[in-house]
C-alpha cells in the first residue's frame, strides 16, 4: 500500500542517464525564464533593502559625531539635531523595508503560478508510461511544497541574501576605514564562517533532497491509504497501514533532525565568530583609545557599525539553508520538465476533415521500455482491420494483450514496431488532439472527476462547455444509451457533483457514466475496454441495446469479457500470446477454433458465477 521509506530519488526514464550534478548557481539560474517578468520589481526590492542597510550603517557615523562633539563638549543644544537625524534615518530605514516587501511579494506569487501552470501542463503532456512510474505523492509535493519553497526564496531569501552580502561588504569597508587594525581582526575572524559555509552546502544539499523526497513518499502513502480506505477496512489492515506510515514518518523525522543539526552547526559558527571578533576588537579598541590612536566616538561608532552588521552576518545561516532548500526544490521541479516525452506531435501533423473510421493494425509490435530484452514482445505482429461502421470484439485469456492493443489506438502508448492507422494514415502522423478527437475510449476502471455529472459526461465535447439546448440533448442521449437515468434521481440531477473520483457512486454507475462520456464524444472510432464489467446482466442487456444504435454508424473495438458482449460484434478477433490467431464471426470461430471455444467457455463460467452472486445478494 505504501512506497518504501528509503526511496530517496524518483524513478528516472528507462535508458536515460541520471541527472548531472550542477552547482547551486547553475541550478537556480534555470528559474530565470519564469522569474524574468518579475525581475524589475525584484531589483527594486533589492535596491530598497540595500538603501535600508546603508541607512542603518549611516546611523553609527552620526553617533560618532555626537559622542566626540556635543556629549564630550557638554553642548546640550547640539544634541537634539543629532537625535533628529538619527530619528529621520530610522524612519527612512523602516520605509525602505516596507517598500522592499511591497515590491517583491506579488511578483513571487506570479512566478509560483507560472511554474505551477507549467508543471501541470507538462504532466498533462507526458505519456502514460511516465505516470505509471511516478508516485502521485511525489508529483503532488513538487506542485505544492517545492514551488512554495521557491516562491519564498525568490521573494525573501534571494533578496536578503544579495542585499545582506552587499551590506556586509560595505560594512567591512567602513570598519577598515575607521581603523584598519580592528577591521582586519573582523575580516580574519570571518574566514572560518566562509570555509564552513562551503562545507555546509555539500552536506545540507544532500539532506534537503532526501527530506523532500521522503515528504513526497509520505504524501503518496497518505493518498493511497485514503483512496484505498475501503480495502483497508474490509480486510482489517488499518493498523498495518498505520505501522508502515509510522515507519516512513519516523524516517522523515530522522532526516529532519539531521537538517536541524546541520543548521545548528552553521549557527554555532555564525554566533560564535562575531562574539569572538567583538571580544578581540574590544580589547584592541580600548588599547588603541588609551594610546590616543582612536577616539571614544570612533570606538562607539565601530561597535555600533559591527552591531548593525551582526544581523546580516547571522542571517547568512538561515538564508543559505533556504537557498539550498530552493536549489533542491528546483532540481525536483526540473526532474519533471526534463523528462523526455516519447509520444509527441509530428512537425507537420495531418488532419482528417471527414473521418470514415477505418482502423487497421499492421504488423504491430509492442513491449514496455523497461522490459528485459530476453522477454518477447507483449504484442508480437498484430494484423487486424476494422472497416468503417464495423464492430469488432477482442477476446482472449488474461494477459493476451487486449487492453494494450486498445491503448495503442489513441497513443496512450506508441507501437515499438509496425503501425496503427486511421483511414490509412499512421496515428503518429496526427497531432494527439486531432487523433483523440476522432477516437474515444471507455475503460474498465471508470475514472470520474470531482465535478458535476454533466461536466464528466460532456468532457469530450468542449463546444458544450456552456449549457445550451444542444448540450442538454447530447447529454440526455448519452445517458439514455448508457442506461444512466439514475442521474436524474441525484439531489441536483445532472448538475450533482459526484465527489472525488466518483466514489459516492457505485461501480456500475461509474461505468455507465464513463460509457456515456465516450458515446457523447461522437467519435469516428469507439474503443471500449470491457466497460460493462460492473453491470448486472439485465442492465448490460439494456446498455447493449442502446449501443447497437450508436454502433450502427460507428467503428467499434470492444474488449469482451462476457459472451453477451461478443454477440454484439460483427466479427471477433481472438488474441493468443500477443498475436491474432483467428478472425471471424462468433459462429464461425465456435465451429472451427478449439482455443476460441475454451475462451468462450471460460467467459460463460465467469458469467454464471456472477449471476449466482447477484442472485445470492437479492
Amino acid at each position: 500500500m505504501t512506497a518504501t521509506a528509503e526511496h530517496s530519488h524518483p524513478p528516472q526514464p528507462a535508458g536515460s542517464p541520471g541527472p548531472a550534478r550542477q552547482n547551486t548557481f547553475q541550478t537556480l539560474k534555470r528559474l530565470y525564464p519564469y522569474a524574468k517578468p518579475a525581475l524589475p520589481r525584484i531589483y527594486l526590492g533589492m535596491l530598497a533593502a540595500l538603501l535600508a542597510g546603508l541607512v542603518a550603517l549611516a546611523i553609527p557615523q552620526v553617533l560618532a559625531g555626537l559622542v566626540d562633539g556635543p556629549l564630550s563638549d557638554g553642548d546640550v543644544s547640539e544634541i537634539w539635531p543629532a537625535v533628529g537625524i538619527v530619528l529621520a534615518l530610522g524612519v527612512l530605514e523602516a520605509i525602505m523595508i516596507a517598500l522592499r516587501r511591497w515590491f517583491v511579494l506579488t511578483p513571487g506569487t506570479h512566478i509560483e503560478a507560472r511554474m505551477r501552470n507549467g508543471l501541470y501542463a507538462r504532466l498533462q503532456d507526458l505519456p502514460v508510461t511516465f505516470h505509471d512510474r511516478w508516485p502521485s505523492g511525489q508529483l503532488l509535493s513538487r506542485a505544492v511544497s517545492d514551488l512554495n519553497l521557491i516562491r519564498r526564496w525568490i521573494s525573501f531569501g534571494l533578496v536578503l541574501l544579495v542585499v545582506n552580502f552587499l551590506t556586509i561588504l560595505v560594512g567591512f569597508v567602513i570598519l577598515v576605514s575607521m581603523n584598519w587594525i580592528l577591521g582586519l581582526i573582523f575580516l580574519v575572524c570571518s574566514i572560518p564562517v566562509w570555509i564552513y559555509g562551503y562545507i555546509f552546502e555539500n552536506k545540507y544539499s544532500e539532506i534537503a533532497r532526501r527530506s523532500q523526497d521522503q515528504s513526497g513518499d509520505l504524501a503518496t502513502a497518505v493518498e493511497e491509504s485514503v483512496h484505498g480506505i475501503r480495502v483497508l477496512k474490509a480486510f482489517g489492515r488499518g493498523k498495518f497501514a498505520l505501522k508502515n506510515f509510522e515507519t516512513q514518518a519516523e524516517s522523515l523525522r530522522g532526516t529532519e533532525i539531521e537538517k536541524a543539526q546541520a543548521i545548528a552547526g552553521i549557527w554555532l559558527w555564525l554566533l560564535l565568530v562575531p562574539d569572538v571578533a567583538f571580544a578581540l576588537c574590544l580589547m584592541a579598541g580600548v588599547w588603541l583609545a588609551s594610546e590616543g590612536q582612536l577616539s571614544v566616538g570612533e570606538l562607539v561608532a565601530f561597535f555600533a557599525t559591527a552591531t548593525v552588521l551582526r544581523f546580516p552576518v547571522e542571517s547568512i545561516g538561515f538564508l543559505l539553508s533556504m537557498t539550498f532548500d530552493a536549489r533542491t526544490a528546483t532540481d525536483r521541479f526540473f526532474d519533471i520538465l526534463d523528462t523526455p516525452n516519447e509520444i509527441t506531435d509530428p512537425e507537420a501533423p495531418k488532419t482528417l476533415a471527414d473521418p470514415k473510421g477505418r482502423l487497421s493494425f499492421e504488423d504491430v509490435h509492442f513491449r514496455y521500455h523497461d522490459s528485459p530484452e530476453r522477454f518477447s514482445d507483449l504484442l508480437d505482429g498484430i494484423d487486424l482491420v476494422l472497416e468503417p461502421g464495423e464492430t469488432m470484439a477482442l477476446v482472449g485469456l488474461t494477459g493476451s494483450g487486449k487492453s494494450t492493443l486498445t491503448a495503442l489506438t489513441t497513443r496512450l502508448y506508441d507501437v515499438t514496431g509496425g503501425a496503427v492507422k486511421l483511414d490509412g494514415i499512421d496515428v503518429r502522423d496526427f497531432s494527439r488532439n486531432e487523433l483523440r478527437s476522432h477516437l474515444a475510449m471507455a475503460f474498465e476502471d471508470a475514472t470520474l472527476f470531482s465535478t458535476s455529472v454533466r461536466e464528466n459526461v460532456l468532457l469530450g465535447r468542449p463546444e458544450f462547455a456552456e449549457r445550451s439546448p444542444e448540450a442538454d440533448a447530447a447529454l440526455a442521449e448519452a445517458l439514455d444509451i448508457a442506461q444512466a437515468s439514475f442521474v436524474y434521481d441525484l439531489p441536483e440531477g445532472a448538475d450533482t457533483k459526484v465527489g472525488e473520483e466518483g466514489m459516492s457512486l457505485s461501480g456500475g454507475q461509474r461505468q455507465r457514466l464513463a460509457l456515456a462520456r465516450a458515446v457523447a464524444a461522437r467519435p469516428a472510432v469507439l474503443v471500449l475496454d470491457d466497460p460493462l464489467s460492473a453491470l448486472d446482466v439485465n442492465t448490460e442487456a439494456m446498455v447493449e441495446a442502446g449501443l447497437r444504435r450508436v454502433l450502427a454508424a460507428t467503428t467499434a473495438l470492444i474488449v469482451a469479457h462476457r459472451p453477451s458482449t461478443v454477440m454484439m460484434a460483427d466479427r471477433v478477433a481472438l488474441l493468443q500470446d500477443g498475436r491474432v490467431t483467428a478472425v471471424g464471426t462468433h459462429a464461425e470461430l465456435l465451429a472451427t477454433n478449439d482455443h476460441y471455444r475454451f475462451v468462450i467457455s471460460s467467459l460463460e463460467d465467469e458469467q454464471r458465477r456472477e449471476a449466482r452472486r447477484e442472485g445470492d445478494s437479492l
